[in-house]
């Protein structure tokens, strides 16, 4: 027993080192990933941050560019007030003074003016960026009425695209004379709206093609739509957009972006693929570590195994070796005694049956470790041979009782080596009970198997034990060394492929243990 607790104590020890090597390593591991995510989620938040001021350097470009543009309209009107005023017929002999309407209209150096009559005509322009010598590198080969006419015509273009950026002024010259003034946006400020374009443009790659690889959703909050995003376009699809969005809400915390004051959105991002790969880098380790750990039980168990299938088939065959000679001896000394006619013939029956008892041993003793020749035996006679063997050397006070359903069940088993297994739990059966009790050996059957049920009214074994009695060196004796049930357990289960198990017990009351051997 205390081999066996001690083994316990050893495994208990070693189990809970290994759970705490293991723990450590897994809060460790999850340590690493819980920073790793808290830099990546602080990542997205800087660069979150640079986004919204980028965002603020588009709507301050925004605002400046719609001052200017403003500006530019109020420099116009005025451009155009002023031409008004030279173009007035002069009435009697004054001569009004044009310095200052002439300066204003010389002064525009930079907005380009397309002036057209009321039959679309172009009388007059200003600042434009083409001219025919422009046209004549494209179209080498035509005529100058045609070249002449190509560039009327790409200025009449033009102007149908300036009157939707911008109004156009048209004023009465002469009573019957209207003419029309189209004005387009000064080369400074196209210059800031193409800055101001690639702002947003810059803003969208990097919202997309962002470093940390994080997956990215922006929407408009009023309407959900989508602005700018990353994700996979099979999460985009419309049946599934929303649980997309409820998911990204629920993983990490939206950011608000305003665009500007009519436009409100949310930026909803995701952990990198690279975080949820490493999330599940703790639990891939304890798996490896506990199969590392079990691989290695396994091999040292099987190795420990056959040692002890070596130790013991080699005791076993030595103990048969050694009980050989004083046997031989011993049979010739009876074979002498019987000569010589002067011994009781009860006493030479009694050692003639001791010294075929010892033989048994012997033989039991020489097949551990060896190949069993199994043979179709009845089972009953074997099992009643043993109660036989063991009635006369037990206590008076013990009752026996042997019951066999069929008394000719046949089933494959070595008889030798049955009987040992059968006296074996017999017998501490018998010990169980100390003074009395009553001792039932049942043999039954069912389709597959054949049953050997034995029966004790002694101390009963605690549940907790039921398996581990079976264990070497477990033992409730003072001087056992825990070896007997073992040993039918491996006669059983590994020569005769049956099984051997605590059928029922019941603390101070009994126990039933069961042989099952295959039919």
């Amino acid at each position: 027993m205390n081999l066996y607790s001690n083994k316990q104590r050893w495994k208990i020890a070693l189990y809970s080192v290994a759970l705490l090597l293991v723990g450590a390593s897994l809060l460790y591991s999850n340590s690493i990933v819980t920073k790793v995510s808290d830099r990546e989620r602080d990542r997205v938040r800087q660069w979150a941050d640079a986004i919204k001021k980028k965002v603020e350097l588009v709507q301050l470009t925004n605002r400046t560019f719609s001052q200017l543009r403003d500006k530019e309209k109020a420099e116009m009107e005025v451009w155009i007030d002023a031409t008004k005023e030279i173009s007035k017929p002069i009435a009697g002999n004054f001569m009004p003074d044009y310095t200052l309407p002439l300066k204003i209209i010389s002064n525009n150096k930079d907005i380009p003016v397309i002036l057209l009559d009321q039959n679309r005509t172009v009388s007059s322009f200003i600042n434009l960026s083409i001219d025919t010598s422009s046209l004549r590198k494209i179209y080498p080969e035509i005529s100058k009425k045609a070249l002449q006419k190509k560039f009327n015509d790409s200025i009449l273009k033009l102007s149908d695209q300036w009157r939707i950026k911008n109004p156009a002024f048209t004023i009465e010259v002469f009573e019957g004379l209207f003419m029309t003034y189209i004005y387009n946006d000064s080369r400074e400020l196209i210059r800031l709206e193409k800055e101001r374009d690639s702002l947003i443009q810059s803003f969208n790659l990097e919202l997309i093609d962002n470093e940390s690889m994080v997956p990215v959703l922006l929407i408009d909050q009023q309407s959900d739509s989508i602005l700018a995003t990353n994700l996979a376009p099979e999460l985009l699809v419309d049946s599934i957009f929303k649980n997309t969005v409820n998911q990204l809400k629920t993983i990490n915390q939206a950011i608000e972006i305003n665009f500007s004051t009519e436009q409100n959105s949310l930026l909803l991002y995701d952990d990198s693929p690279e975080l949820k790969q490493l999330q599940y880098f703790p639990y891939i380790q304890f798996i490896i570590i506990f199969l590392f750990i079990l691989i290695g039980y396994l091999i040292f168990s099987t190795f420990r195994k056959a040692e002890q299938n070596q130790v013991w088939a080699g005791m076993a065959k030595e103990t048969a070796h050694q009980l050989g000679t004083p046997l031989s001896s011993l049979m010739a000394w009876i074979q002498l005694l019987e000569a010589t006619g002067d011994t009781d013939p009860m006493i030479l029956e009694k050692m003639q049956n001791d010294v075929n008892r010892l033989n048994t041993v012997t033989d039991r003793f020489s097949k551990i470790g060896s190949t069993t020749k199994l043979d179709l035996v009845n089972i009953v006679d074997t099992t009643r041979s043993v109660m036989d063997y063991l009635r006369p050397r037990i206590s008076n006070k013990i009752e026996f009782e042997f019951l066999a359903d069929d008394e000719s069940l046949e089933v494959m088993h070595n008889p030798p080596l049955m009987e040992w297994v059968i006296e074996n739990i017999s017998k501490n059966a018998v010990d169980s009970m100390e003074i009395e009790g009553k001792l039932t050996v049942h043999v039954h059957s069912s389709v597959k198997w054949v049953y050997i049920d034995i029966i004790d009214t002694g101390k009963g074994i605690p549940p907790k034990n039921h398996a581990t009695i079976f264990q070497p060196g477990y033992t409730t004796k003072k001087r056992g060394w825990g070896l007997g049930l073992s040993l039918v357990k491996r006669i059983i289960t590994e020569n005769h492929f049956g099984k051997v198990y605590v059928l029922e017990s019941e603390v101070g009351k009994g126990a039933t243990f069961r042989i099952s051997l295959p039919r």
